[in-house]
């Protein structure tokens, strides 16, 4: 995901000069001659990276839309989206796709008939099964056309391994590596299926969605906290929703509704694809524009313009229920893209990063109030202003205005009278090597650039982030704790065990 020449040359050199397995593999004069950027005409963006330490390469495609940009009452459409993408293409994954797709859109007309009617106020219970029964017999026609999961066997019948996606608030990413000698392939298939989609087995998929979300959030303590965390902390912006939806708009949307989303969002603009490994760069390019070139170019995807409003007060609420107490605040801060951001980062290594930080020594340590503790910076996400977060598991029988306490002491703490210079030196190498780690193989490399081309401009603001931390003095760390970690930015949130008794007469 990026470039810029002179300073960030000098920044992968000393990013490499860390990593001797990674020197033998590259020679540091000649890591910046090995990477390759070229835009087609359409406006999809491509970054080679030429690594010739094995026979192999990992692709990875980022979009750059996530659930952030979602419309409105289509909560988790970019996730199903996500799956949706490997159910093949109108060649691949079909016996006849031309009769498949008549009976995809008579059941998708099918259900939303059934959505008209179960959404009114007195539905026909009646009407709403005979709705239903339709639908379910044309789901059951369209579905004698699938060829189960043909894509992925494709693929992984010739190599391929890591293969796998992700929907996030601020993008969507689809990756696996192959055999260098099967770049080609990836070629026609990678654009068959963004070219020629298809939304086959998309209520089937849906259910399986569904049970996402019961295992990471219905039936999970932690996600059901952050859930109900990030829906109080935000009021206006995205950030608010759920990656995986809600309920109710999970089941409202519709096949329609998807097209619909596609076509407004995955424009070849919003797309960013890095290759890294044992290729040729100009062969990349040739086959780029033989299997991409003739995507629509189409209009780019609109921007997200809500912005948070400032916060007037402190935010506060309680799940009672039988379950492992759970501790959460977290304060409105800047994107990555700002420059306090890398100092709000290294102010939550020095609290939870390692036995040494200060949290985790005062709380699991010495006082034992805690079994865990964690902090981050840029929560959800970090394209748009997130938050500053800090978390603590409490141990039995611990109070968790104790807890609070005990973080409102040891923030202040910093505020008055600031960290070490071996507590920031400490944290920063720890960052600077996390970094540098990335690097050391194919897809390391390739997420790591695109992401940076997305968020920052160009590749290279992976690399720039390592002076942006050697920048940072005890004094941001002060400046930032002091500026950021305010009551009235500050919302908490609290799973407090109780005893099925005492939550009904409560």
């Amino acid at each position: 995901m990026l470039t810029i020449k002179q300073t960030a040359f000098g920044l992968i050199c000393a990013a490499l000069l860390l990593l001797p397995t990674f020197l033998t593999a590259q020679n540091l004069e000649s890591f910046e001659e090995n990477v390759t950027e070229f835009t087609l005409d359409n406006g999809l963006h491509f970054i080679v990276v030429e690594r010739s330490v094995a026979p192999t390469a990992h692709f990875f495609t980022l979009v750059d839309v996530g659930s952030a940009n979602e419309p409105v009452g289509n909560t988790g459409i970019a996730h199903i989206y996500e799956h949706m993408v490997f159910k093949g293409s109108q060649t691949i994954g079909t016996t006849n796709y031309e009769e498949e797709k008549k009976y995809i859109d008579q059941m998708d007309d099918a259900y939303r008939a059934w959505l008209d009617e179960r959404n009114k106020f007195e539905p026909d219970e009646e009407k709403l099964d005979r709705l239903w029964e339709e639908f379910e017999e044309l789901q059951e026609k369209a579905g004698e056309f699938v060829v189960n999961n043909e894509f992925t066997q494709i693929i992984e019948r010739e190599g391929a391994t890591g293969v796998n996606a992700f929907a996030s608030n601020d993008a969507t990413g689809y990756f696996y590596s192959l055999p260098q000698n099967k770049a080609e392939l990836w070629f026609m298939l990678e654009a068959d299926r963004f070219m020629n989609p298809v939304m086959r087995e998309f209520y089937v998929e849906k259910e399986v969605i569904y049970e996402e979300r019961r295992q990471r959030t219905d039936s999970n303590p932690f996600g059901r906290l952050i859930e109900e965390f990030t829906s109080t902390a935000f009021s206006a912006h995205p950030y608010k929703n759920p990656v995986v939806g809600w309920p109710s708009d999970i089941r409202n949307t519709s096949i329609q509704d998807t097209w619909d989303y596609y076509e407004k969002f995955y424009a070849p603009s919003s797309f960013t694809i890095a290759i890294v490994g044992d290729v040729d760069a100009d062969e990349m390019k040739r086959l780029a524009d033989k299997y991409f070139g003739p995507m629509p170019k189409g209009d780019p995807a609109p921007e997200l313009l809500t912005e948070e409003p400032e916060q007037r007060g402190e935010r506060r609420f309680t799940i009672e229920e039988q379950s492992q107490p759970i501790y959460l605040e977290g304060y409105h801060t800047v994107s990555s893209q700002h420059p306090d951001y890398q100092a709000l980062n290294l102010l939550s290594g020095i609290l939870t990063n390692g036995r040494t930080s200060r949290l985790y020594r005062k709380m699991v340590v010495e006082d034992q109030t805690a079994l865990q503790v964690g902090a981050n910076n840029g929560f959800p996400s970090s394209k748009y202003p997130g938050m500053f977060i800090t978390f603590v598991v409490p141990n039995q029988g611990v109070d968790m205005d104790e807890v609070e306490e005990t973080l409102r002491t040891e923030f202040q703490k910093i505020i008055d009278e600031g960290v070490t210079q071996e507590e920031l030196d400490r944290v920063r190498t720890n960052s600077r090597a996390s970094l540098v780690r990335r690097l050391t193989s194919n897809s390391g490399i390739a997420q790591t650039m695109a992401f940076a081309h997305v968020n920052g401009g160009s590749w290279q603001t992976a690399f720039t982030d390592l002076e942006r931390l050697n920048d940072v003095t005890v004094e941001d760390i002060q400046r930032v704790a002091e500026k950021y970690i305010r009551k009235q930015t500050r919302t908490v949130g609290k799973i407090e065990n109780v005893q099925g008794q005492e939550m009904s007469a409560n």
